[in-house]
């Protein structure tokens, strides 16, 4: 009876363990489908004659926190000026 019993919950744990590598595999899918996407919306503003590089540091920009963003921007000012770049 205790081997039908570890038959049993072997069953279930391989089952609930199926479902978790099948929805991490369709999450997987899913974020190289929006990878896919993201490309094709850098390669349309690519050819609307936008420079990739620098929307990309806009966008990372637009995720960090406005005075974080001003303490490197004033460190880099500082370096900067202290080669003689300015």
């Amino acid at each position: 009876m205790n081997d039908m019993n570890s038959d049993s919950t072997y069953r279930v744990t391989a089952d609930e363990l199926r479902q978790f590598i099948e929805r991490f595999e369709r999450l997987d899918a899913e974020k190289k489908d929006i990878a896919e996407q993201q490309k094709e919306v850098m390669a349309e503003a690519k050819s609307r004659g936008y420079d990739t590089k620098v929307l990309r540091k806009v966008i990372s920009l637009r995720k960090r926190d406005k005075d974080d963003i001003a303490e490197e921007e004033a460190v880099l000012e500082m370096y900067k000026e202290a080669l003689g770049m300015t």
